[in-house]
């Protein structure tokens, strides 16, 4: 298991090779108390170097990756010495490679597509894990550390919500420099105007995005919608290549 000093904050490094993907992810991360991106990586060498510069407790893995598959990496990791545990982000649901994984530090999988709320469980679960793992002195800290894991965790979105949806609309409106309308968001996420309102509703209660009234045509004024950035995490290490959130 990673071993940062007690209290301080765990430090995550995605690995992903779609950018706007990872980007989404970095944001997540940073948005989840206790946690830092430290940064993100669209190979496996890539995150090989990034581990050589930085301390990471944690791997947001991506199994998919174009140079290696994310076991792969995770086992050369393993070989070389690393000690980051592994929460691994794969749309495949073969349980073969779930048990493979166990024995190379991987903790927690999320299928994709996911939201930030599908994440920020499992994350909040694994800050439990990796504090009553710290401290275990016994079996029972053991059984209890591993309890927190693995405990049941909220539904990840709303009833009438889904993941694929909400990427949908979040990677059209966050590409939106001057905001969409909920039409607008509509057209570019290939969804209803109604569906897009309930998305746009659903990431403005969230805090991922802001509306405000269009003034200056007739008749009643349309709401425009916009990305909010994440709020800043302090010492967060993001490679030039990311667009800022």
């Amino acid at each position: 298991m990673g071993g940062g000093p007690v209290g301080a904050p765990i430090r995550v490094l995605v690995v992903e090779d779609d950018p706007v993907a990872a980007d989404a992810h970095v944001s997540y991360v940073g948005r989840v108390p206790g946690f830092v991106a430290v940064g993100a990586a669209h190979t496996g060498a890539e995150a090989r170097r990034a581990l050589e510069r930085t301390p990471v407790d944690l791997l947001l893995l991506d199994l998919c990756l174009p140079d290696v598959h994310g076991l792969q990496l995770a086992r050369a990791l393993r070989a070389a010495g690393h000690r980051a545990d592994v929460i691994a982000v794969t749309s495949a649901r073969d349980l073969a490679v779930v048990r493979e994984g166990v024995s190379l530090g991987v903790v927690q999988y999320v299928l994709k597509p996911f939201a930030f709320a599908a994440l920020r469980d499992r994350l909040v679960r694994y800050a439990a894990f990796h504090a009553a793992a710290g401290e275990a002195g016994c079996q029972e800290e053991v059984d209890r550390a591993l309890a927190a894991l693995h405990a049941p965790g909220p539904a990840a979105l709303p009833k009438g919500l889904s993941e694929p949806t909400l990427l949908r609309v979040t990677s059209a409106l966050r590409a939106a420099d001057e905001g969409l309308t909920a039409a607008g968001l509509a057209e570019a996420a290939g969804v209803s105007r109604i569906t897009a309102r309930r998305y746009l509703e659903h990431l403005v209660h969230t805090g991922r995005a802001a509306r405000h009234p269009l003034y200056g045509q007739v008749g009643r004024p349309e709401l425009v919608y916009r990305w909010l950035p994440a709020p800043e995490t302090g010492g967060q290490l993001i490679p030039s290549s990311l667009p800022p959130t």
